[in-house]
Formats: structure tokens, sequence, C-alpha cells
């Protein structure tokens, strides 16, 4: 059995494991930032494919003890790297340290990289190209007080890279973001979905991957298949069994934004995937109509990015929580935003708040349940419930 760490943004940990379960993942456990699993090699063809939520799938191939950096030498030494990549791989050590003695992470980083390129002098007489910005193969090591724990990354680029995407707007959503908020809404493809200020259409797509059941990750290439254990045959098989993709030529996934120019991004990338069932239209979000009597609203408003400055935000929020209390009762309402005094500003009482991270941006996930009545007063909250 091998042991895979996969990296995730933080606040979707419980969400990434119970995809992992579902995947056939054994012993998964939960941490900040990530989860582990246990499973045949293989399993990392499978959770690179069709994982949402993961950013990254990294193969754990040693641990150890040290103190220094000579200690990060030695250990590196060890280890048979040229029984795992060749050495025409371009490759990228990466250091990642919590509380850690070093005194020197780019120093300690170097150590790491000669030990690598040493180990593959003594037995192949060669050294590998090393490339900070395009690598074939990168190794991750990760440092605490006394332990480190050597990765290989089975990844590549990120996997919220799905290769759909053609046009982005100014600050894009990430797509393993966007399918984890997706599951923490409850979404699961039976109920209508709108964006009502969907941008370049992130959340439309994903949900529409979910939809039809498309591997989110059938359109590219990974770092796996470089790597000396690679079995060929497994990996066709495993990407023809995967059932081909639902025929939906109608999807209740509504995509609105009052901008054409992002919506002619959100419907270009739409158009690459071959979605045509999503449907789109320009109006602005306090004039829309609710597509149906019921259903789940999820949005990113852009909060400052194309609606001016704070004072024009304060003037906005308050007519965005009308919408949602005179139009959207029956509705499930889950907004993400950085802004904090969303709740305040809307008069509208989150049922949840989740912490989430959108990159290095804290933002949080709110929950509004649209009951008829129930959420109409203007709430007063208090300082402790809008507290981040």
């Amino acid at each position: 059995m091998e042991t895979f760490f996969a990296t995730c943004p933080r606040g979707l940990e419980d969400e990434l494991k119970k995809e992992f379960h579902a995947l056939g993942g054994k012993d998964v456990r939960a941490t900040p930032g990530g989860v582990a699993c246990q499973g045949p090699f293989t399993l990392c063809y499978r959770l690179n494919l069709e994982s949402r939520i993961a950013s990254r799938i990294l193969w754990q191939v040693g641990q150890g003890s040290y103190r220094h950096e000579e200690d990060l030498y030695r250990l590196a030494l060890r280890l048979p790297w040229p029984n795992w990549f060749s050495v025409t791989c371009r490759i990228k050590v990466r250091l990642v340290a919590q509380q850690s003695p070093l005194k020197s992470l780019e120093f300690a980083t170097l150590r790491v990289k000669d030990a690598i390129c040493d180990r593959f002098v003594r037995e192949t007489k060669k050294r590998p190209e090393v490339d900070k910005r395009h690598p074939d193969i990168q190794i991750v090591v990760f440092v605490d007080e006394g332990q480190v724990v050597w990765y290989v990354d089975t990844t590549g680029a990120p996997l919220f890279k799905r290769g759909w995407r053609q046009e982005a707007g100014e600050a894009p959503l990430r797509e393993n973001l966007a399918a984890g908020i997706l599951r923490l809404a409850g979404w699961t493809g039976e109920q209508v979905l709108l964006d009502p200020m969907c941008g370049a259409g992130t959340f439309l797509i994903e949900a529409a991957f979910m939809a039809q059941g498309i591997p989110p990750g059938g359109r590219r290439e990974f770092a796996f298949c470089l790597l000396q254990n690679f079995n060929q045959s497994t990996w066709d098989r495993m990407r023809h069994e995967i059932p081909k993709a639902n025929s939906i030529n109608h999807l209740d996934i509504f995509g609105y934004d009052r901008d054409a120019q992002v919506l002619s991004m959100a419907r270009n990338n739409l158009q690459h995937v071959g979605l045509a069932g999503v449907q789109l239209q320009q109006v602005d979000v306090l004039e829309v109509v609710p597509p149906a009597t019921k259903g789940v609203m999820i949005t990113n408003p852009p909060y400052g990015v194309r609606m001016g400055n704070h004072a024009s935000l304060e003037q906005w929020y308050p007519k965005f929580g009308d919408v949602l209390k005179q139009r959207f009762s029956g509705w499930a309402v889950y907004v993400l935003t950085a802004d904090f005094r969303l709740p305040k500003l809307i008069r509208l009482a989150p049922s949840r708040k989740i912490p989430l991270f959108n990159g290095a941006l804290e933002s949080r996930l709110y929950e509004f349940q649209m009951v008829a009545g129930g959420n109409r007063k203007e709430a007063r909250l208090s300082k402790r419930q809008t507290e981040s």
C-alpha cells in the first residue's frame, strides 16, 4: 500500500475526505490543508482523474528525523530517486516548513536539490536539469520541528487547471473551490442552480461537469505518466471505464451577469467544453427573476472589482438583500465573499458561515435559507454574529 497526501483549499478538507472514500481511498484522514489516504499506486491515477476538490496528489516516498540542513542532504541522498523518475526529467524542489528550526529554507532547498542530483550522478553519471518554472517532476519536502516527509508530486499543473478555461475575469474563482462549494451546498444536479453574477462561468461549468458525470481531469496530462512505475495499459483502461458523459441537451443551470464582456467569456468557455445546456442571460442581479419557484443560488459577488468603491457597495448590498427577501422565497442561497460585512449589509442572518480560502484570499461562504417570512425582517445582527 502506498501513502498519498492531497492538498486542497482550506475549508474543504471534510468534503475531500468524503470524495476520497468514494474513490477508493483507504485509511482516509483529514488534516488542515489536505487529506491523507492509502491504496495501490494506481489509486493516484483515479484521484488525479476524478477528484473535483483536490489541488495536488502527492506520493509519499520517505520520512525521517533531522536537525539541520546537512541531515536533509544525507537523508535525500539515501533515497533511490532514479528508481522513481528518469534523469531526463526536469526537476523542482519545493520545501514546506511548519515550526522548523532551519535557519534558511532557501539553503535547505538547495541542499536537497544537490542530494538528488548527486544520487543521479552516482547511479547514471548524469545530472537532471533543474527547472523552477516548468518542471516535469516536482519533489515536495515537508519539514516540521524534527521530522521530514518526502513526496513526489504525481499531478503536475495543479488540479484546478482543468483545461477548459479559455477566458477569465480579473479574479477568477478556482475550479476546485467552486466544486467544493457546490458540494457544501448539497447540490446534486437535480435542483435548479442559478449564479446571478456568473462572470466567466466557473460555478456553471463545474456544476455541468458534475451533472453530466464528466471527470474533471479528462482533458489534461499528469506528472505520474513520467514516473518509472507508470502503467500505460492500466491508465488507458481506467479512462475508458469511466461512464460516458450523460447526453443532456437541457440543464437546469442558469448564469446571469450584467456585463456583456464577461458573459461572452462564459459563453466561450461553455462552447469550448461542448456544454450547450447551460442557459446564459445578460441581466443585472437587482433585476433578476428566479427561473423556478425553488432552487439553489450560488454566487461570488464581484465585491469592489466591478462595482466600485466601498461607498457604492454599501448602497448595493441592501438592494441585493431586498432582491433575495422579495423574490427568492423557497431558495437556498450561498454567497462566497471576502467582505465579511455582507450579512450585516444585506440584513439577513446566515444559517451557516464557512471559512474558505480562494488561493491566499480568506473568504466566507454564507448560507441563507430563504423561508417565506422567516428572513424578511431586517435582522439586527450582533457584532458576535458577524465576526469572522
